[in-house]
Order: structure tokens, then C-alpha cells, then sequence
């Protein structure tokens, strides 16, 4: 028979946050996978849990994954942790819980801690509708194309970032989404944990003066704008007038407008570069 895969949550920051039920499923599996196999050793230490450990993240799911998977088919139980929190969200526990299910193999998600969730509930923004985006993108140009797309989201969006991008993602998200409520989380369930809610704004201003520190889940509010509906006059634009109307209000380069017209018209990129080559 298969083994079964374990999807084990784990503390973010309180070792006590952990339930009875991951502690014994942690003591009764065969190999646990863990992302940071030292940050695990120090979880089972406390506990009293001595498991053969292998490393799993997302420099070696490739090579690690088929070895999981191969393990489970021989019949072994395999309890898989991340660095902190529920594995598959942010990591490539998403990719092993695929590979399983394509296997044939028994998934098993024990609930548990989470920082995006417990962020929103003590944000004080609005929970009953709301859209975990993750990390954004480390390049700037697409991490603004990115936020333009959620400029007009209603529901309450969630954020993971680093400190040291994040002042420069805040002040790319004022230009992009305008002036709204966050509440910005950090070292949630640890001694120091706080919680700054203020403007996107106000958070620039704060962390100019003060440099960030620890991992940080942002809970940004939704739109209060309505989209504009360019369709109305963009259509009777020809291709070349479309693609300067987007350098010029959007401050696309050239070849980034092409590509928008061409993908919003449906024809190909070169059909418009014919006509807008020498802008």
C-alpha cells in the first residue's frame, strides 16, 4: 500500500501554537520534509521528537520531490512542514501536494497556524471577501503592472514582503492603488509582535524614518474606485494613436505599449509595429 502525505502546520513565531494532533502525527510518521531542516530540529528538540529529517524548498523540489514521492509509493508516511505556517501557500509544498495527487497518493492537511489569516482577522479591515496575492513581483516595471491589475479589486488583498523590499513595494503601491487603509503585520505570535494601521501613506513615511525588520504580511483595503471603461474612446483610436496613448498616460516604454495593443486587439505585435515604428 501507499504511504500518506502529511501536511503539517507549524508555529509562526509561538512554539505553543502548535496542535495535539500535528504532534502526533509528527511522532508517528516515518521521514518528516521540512523546508529549513534547523528550524525544524529546534521544534522537534523542544517536544522530545527524534524523526529522520530531509530538506525540502524550492531550490531542490525537483530533485527532493521525486524522492518524496518515490518513498510514499514504497509505503512510508511522510509529515511535510515549511519554515513556518501551512505548507503549500508561498512555498513549494503546493508542488509536492500536486505531485501526490497525481501519484495516486493520500493527502492529508492538518489545519493550523497561518500568518495571512491571522494578520486579517487583527487588521481590522474588512474579512468576508478577500484575495491572498503573495509576494509580488521583485521586478519593478512587472510589479507595477501587477498592482495596476488590482487597482480597481474590491475585496481586502493580503501581501507577503521582505524587509528590504519593502518600502520601495509600499510606495509602489500608492502610486498604484492609491492612498488606502493597511494595517502592516509583523513577528506575529512572538514577543515583539506588532501591528502598524495607518494609510499607505502614513506606512511610507514611517518606514523612511525607521528601518524594517522581520518577515511582513500586508492587508491592504479594497477599492473604493469604479473602473473606467477606456473601451469607449480607445476603440475608434488606430493602432499608432493606441500605443502613444499608453506611453503618454501610462508611461509605457514603446515596446511595452505595442505588446498591450496587440494583446488587447487580438492581432499580431508586428502588425502594430508596422504602423508605430518610427514613434
Amino acid at each position: 500500500m501507499n504511504g500518506k502525505l502529511y501536511i503539517c502546520a507549524t508555529p509562526i513565531g509561538n512554539l505553543e501554537d502548535i496542535t495535539l494532533r500535528t504532534l502526533k502525527v509528527l511522532e508517528e510518521v516515518d521521514v518528516i520534509a521540512a523546508e529549513d531542516t534547523r528550524r525544524t530540529i529546534r521544534l522537534l528538540n523542544h517536544y522530545g521528537i527524534s524523526k529522520p529529517l530531509m530538506s525540502y524548498h524550492e531550490h531542490n523540489k525537483l530533485s527532493k520531490g521525486g524522492e518524496i514521492m518515490a518513498k510514499l509509493l514504497e509505503g512510508q508516511s511522510i509529515a511535510l512542514v515549511s519554515d513556518a505556517g501551512m505548507p503549500g501557500i508561498s512555498d513549494p509544498g503546493e508542488d509536492a501536494v500536486r505531485l501526490a495527487i497525481e501519484s495516486g497518493i493520500e493527502v492529508e492537511v492538518l489545519p493550523g497556524p497561518s500568518a495571512f489569516v491571522t494578520a486579517l482577522v487583527g487588521s481590522g479591515l474588512p474579512t468576508g471577501r478577500f484575495l491572498f496575492f503573495g509576494f509580488l513581483s521583485r521586478d519593478k516595471k512587472e510589479r507595477r503592472a501587477q498592482l495596476e491589475e488590482l487597482r480597481y479589486e474590491k475585496a481586502t488583498v493580503i501581501f507577503y514582503e521582505a524587509p528590504h523590499r519593502l518600502l520601495s513595494t509600499l510606495s509602489d503601491m500608492l502610486e498604484g492603488l492609491g492612498n488606502r487603509k493597511v494595517c502592516i503585520s509583523r513577528e506575529l505570535t512572538k514577543l515583539h509582535e506588532e501591528h502598524i494601521r495607518s494609510t499607505l501613506q502614513n506606512a511610507v513615511e514611517h518606514f523612511t524614518k525607521n528601518h524594517p525588520r522581520g518577515e511582513f504580511v500586508l492587508i491592504v483595503d479594497g477599492s473604493k474606485e469604479e473602473k473606467k471603461i477606456e473601451e469607449d474612446f480607445t476603440e475608434e483610436m488606430s493602432h499608432r494613436e493606441y500605443v502613444e496613448y499608453l506611453m503618454d498616460s501610462q508611461g509605457m516604454d514603446k515596446k511595452e505599449a505595442i505588446k498591450t495593443v496587440a494583446k488587447k486587439r487580438g492581432i499580431a505585435k508586428n502588425d502594430v509595429y508596422r504602423e508605430v515604428h518610427d514613434i
